[in-house]
């Protein structure tokens, strides 16, 4: 298959070519002290070492603090009790996020920060924001009743997808490689989401628990059965749900060039009034009658969710695509196989490549060598989207030799794997090659050969198909030992 057969996108503002590819390539633009890792030129304040000791500090301190004070409210058998139930949809959650994800997966700290930051720094700024405005408003109306409902349905969106956001925007800001369309805006928003929730149903578990115990209720009819069916069983997308939203905004974002300011902005800033807007609903559900709040859920959540987990698979098929239009490129300057393209825009064949590397190349190495190589062409041709689109930065040519130096030195095990996927799975179709040594002649067994186990006598040769007869034993005599 020929490379001019592949699909190639004509860049539609001046992008650097792509180097060609020769027996020795050269990568000049990367310095020789990035050792292979480019990494541009920071202030001491920018850099990396600083910035995450300053977190997990941060995260550290807003962990003991939120520890301290759900283990006041609800005691501690109910906290125990309410972390061992909380924790069941977490695992859930975040295999289907990180699955979404496997397109061009992320590097986990980003998506730990995400957890730890709703787990611990946004869950405590809602706890603490959330008390003081209500009693405010108690003090303020002199009605503590609608304090609370006011409270839960105009103050608590408010400042918990604010606080939640927040996560998002540090990594929009901070991790701008890794934060590359909406699929990355999803991932990075549902993992914050997943760990406020995993705090907040630990604190209503935990005080479901404490009531039942004091009313001694048990079973089915108890409060904390309750609050699991609704908070666990029903509803545990609801706060990934909302900040979702915010998330998609600064995907949007991501892929707005540099000129378009507004985008960059106001996406955002509108995805994150949607996030509180669905947020109110969903609390203010209550003030529809007695089944309000099914009403909502059927009618304005169920929709929502399907809607947004088809705008998330979307959005992974187009990452697919954008990796079928930007390779080809490369594969006609050399960098790749002719088949590798269309290979790399198939997560089945990404799977069958790094399969048959196991198998064929030596074990876990070896697919793990391939799993790199994709992951490396896939931001190579994220990369050179970014740059079509003028958002790719000044150090596009240092990145861009950086990551075809990585290939090129992963090429000799995966470019074999992945033209084996591309084949077995029907992207490509591979006609069957001659055998090395010419064709086989047909199997002519020796005239000596003896089936059913018996074997010729020496010095004769037994017709093919036939066995000899066997030997005549000598006479029984008892005479001789």
């Amino acid at each position: 298959m020929s490379s001019e057969s592949l699909p190639h996108r004509s860049p539609p503002g001046p992008v650097q070519p792509v180097p060609d590819c020769r027996a020795q390539p050269r990568f000049d633009a990367v310095p020789e002290r990035a050792k292979w890792r480019y990494r541009p030129r920071r202030d001491f304040w920018r850099s990396k070492a600083l910035r995450a000791g300053a977190l997990i500090t941060l995260l550290a301190l807003c962990g003991l603090v939120i520890l301290a004070i759900v283990r006041d409210q609800t005691g501690t058998e109910g906290f125990l009790v309410g972390l061992g139930l909380a924790v069941l949809p977490v695992p859930l959650l975040g295999t289907a996020f990180r699955w979404l994800d496997r397109v061009d997966p992320g590097p986990w700290r980003n998506l730990l920060f995400a957890f730890a930051w709703g787990a611990c720094a946004a869950a405590l700024v809602a706890i603490i924001a959330n008390s003081f405005a209500t009693k405010w408003i108690a003090t303020a109306t002199a009605d503590p009743s609608s304090a609370d409902h006011l409270g839960a349905t105009v103050i608590a969106p408010v400042v918990e997808e604010s606080a939640k956001a927040a996560a998002v925007l540090l990594l929009f800001l901070f991790r701008r490689r890794d934060f590359k369309g909406i699929v990355d805006g999803v991932v990075f928003a549902g993992f914050t989401a997943t760990g406020f929730a995993f705090t907040e149903n630990i604190l209503y578990l935990g005080n479901a628990f404490g009531e039942d115990q004091a009313s001694h209720t048990a079973g089915l009819a108890s409060t904390t059965a309750a609050t699991f069916f609704v908070r666990i069983v029903m509803s545990p997308f609801a706060h990934p749900l909302f900040t979702v939203c915010t998330g998609i905004g600064f995907g949007a974002a991501a892929l707005a060039s540099a000129r378009c300011r507004w985008r960059r902005i106001g996406l955002p800033i509108l995805g994150l009034l949607m996030a509180m807007g669905m947020h109110a609903l969903w609390n203010g559900s209550s003030t529809f009658g007695t089944y309000g709040f099914y009403l909502v859920y059927a009618a304005f959540m169920v929709p929502v969710f399907g809607l947004l987990t088809w705008l998330a698979i979307w959005s992974r098929q187009r990452e697919l695509r954008t990796v079928a239009a930007e390779l080809p490129a490369y594969a006609a300057a050399g960098w790749l196989g002719p088949a590798e393209p269309l290979a790399l825009s198939s997560m089945r064949a990404r799977s069958m490549a790094r399969d048959f590397a196991h198998r064929t190349y030596g074990g876990r190495r070896a697919a793990r060598t391939v799993a790199e190589y994709e992951a490396f062409a896939t931001a190579l041709a994220f990369l050179r989207h970014r740059a079509h689109q003028g958002s790719a930065g000044a150090d596009f040519t240092a990145r861009e030799q950086e990551l075809l130096h990585h290939l090129w030195e992963r090429k000799a095990v995966a470019g074999p794997a992945l033209l084996y996927a591309a084949g077995a799975a029907g992207r490509i179709w591979i006609p069957p090659q001659p055998h090395p040594y010419g064709p086989r002649a047909p199997y002519n067994p020796p005239a000596s050969y003896a089936p059913y186990g018996y074997e010729a006598p020496y010095g004769t040769q037994a017709p093919h198909g036939t066995a000899p007869a066997p030997e005549q034993s000598a006479p029984y005599n008892p005479y001789l030992r």
